[in-house]
């Protein structure tokens, strides 16, 4: 599908925003527990999916009502399944076309979930999309085969994680701590709390998949 833009997923793990930016041509998608967040700031999704496990009981009228009323916005899911709803909620976006998603409520709560959604990234990166994960001032996306660059604005700290056993050829200029080609693994964390210093800062890995996480100073 040609001019899509960003689909907006909105889970229900932790959720500290006050405001999400949903443009007109965008698509939300609440999973589970994350259309009470979409209720809390006013938003309407798109879609609502899930095995409903997380929903307030309070809300679950709400979708009764709009599975009458408009069925095709609800996708209700068997407890009892293979993809987690976020990795359902992910395909569907892909069906439709498209390649850049924007992730809140997709940490905290149960540490498996947050591993679970940080698998989904890979899942985006794997299958030709963008994913970054969004919580109040953090942000988590997957670097695979690529360059990235990241802009004089940024402040904070960037830390790099091996999704695979090695991570080939990396890379890092324009931060406190550079790399030149070197080889980052799953079991040696050198990619940790590096800065942003007020440059154009870079990112390379010729061969691997890196887990790039964005968080600020204390």
């Amino acid at each position: 599908m040609v001019g899509l833009t960003t689909c907006i997923v909105i889970g229900a793990g932790n959720f500290a925003q006050d405001h999400v930016d949903i443009g007109e041509e965008d698509f939300c998608i609440a999973v589970d527990g994350g259309y009470a967040c979409c209720r809390q700031l006013g938003i309407e999704p798109d879609l609502i999916i899930g095995d409903m496990d997380s929903l307030p009981g309070n809300l679950r009228g709400e979708i009764e009502e709009t599975i009458k009323a408009r069925p095709e916005m609800v996708v209700c899911l068997c407890p009892e399944k293979d993809d987690t709803d976020m990795l359902a909620a992910l395909r569907i976006g892909m069906q439709k076309g498209y390649k850049d998603y924007r992730i809140y409520g997709a940490l905290g709560g149960r540490m498996e979930h947050t591993i679970a959604n940080i698998q989904c990234l890979c899942y985006l990166k794997n299958n030709g999309a963008r994913g970054t994960i969004l919580e109040e001032g953090i942000a988590i996306t997957v670097i695979k085969n690529e360059k990235v660059s990241f802009g004089k604005r940024n402040k904070g700290y960037l830390s790099l994680f091996s999704l695979g056993e090695r991570a080939e050829g990396v890379t890092i200029t324009g931060m406190k701590y550079p790399l030149n080609y070197a080889l980052v693994t799953n079991d040696y964390p050198i990619g940790i709390s590096n800065e942003f210093i007020g440059e154009e800062g870079m990112v390379e890995v010729k061969n691997g998949m890196l887990l790039a996480i964005l968080s600020p100073k204390p």
